[in-house]
């Protein structure tokens, strides 16, 4: 039993490097608008699923390397992902219990709260204007919910992660 742990936590920050990649990967000019956060979807996975295990400090830890991988003002996504993560953790009871539509909206929600957040953080450090077509990835966000979360639950259950 104690064996599963170290592979179980490996297996949680493998998950957070594919979505590093995944959020680096190009995408065309014209989808650009239309790119998931994936890192924030599948760091909100886990702090639902696993609160005790991925919490507040995992999700600085991620909105980090965030940052560092984009070249951006470093703790702008770390305080996004800290924040949303933070308010996911303290209602994971009652988001658990909502249906996969539910939760999708609530992620949609909390991904647009993180846009404005990100925005505000990096207003205060420099001059940047809002671009409204960065909010269609909340769509997407909101419509990959669903599928994100059963693949997770997946691999979580499958390689028996606690």
């Amino acid at each position: 039993m104690a064996s599963s742990r170290p592979n179980g936590r490996m297996l949680i920050w493998l998950t957070f490097i594919f979505a590093l990649i995944l959020q680096a990967a190009p995408w065309p000019g014209v989808l650009e608008s239309f790119r998931p956060s994936w890192v924030l979807l599948i760091t909100c996975y886990w702090v639902l699923a696993l609160p005790h295990r991925v919490n507040v400090g995992s999700a600085l830890v991620v909105g980090l390397l965030w940052d560092l991988m984009l070249g951006s003002t470093l703790g702008v996504r770390g305080l996004m992902m800290s924040v949303l993560c933070y308010i996911i953790a303290l209602n994971f009871q009652m988001l658990r219990n909502l249906s996969l539509w539910q939760q999708a909206v609530i992620i949609a929600v909390l991904t647009l709260v993180g846009k404005l957040v990100e925005f505000w953080a990096e207003y205060l450090v420099s001059e940047i204007t809002f671009d409204p077509q960065q909010l269609w990835a909340i769509l997407l966000n909101f419509l990959l919910w669903p599928w994100l979360f059963l693949l997770l639950r997946r691999v979580r259950r499958k390689f028996s992660i606690r």
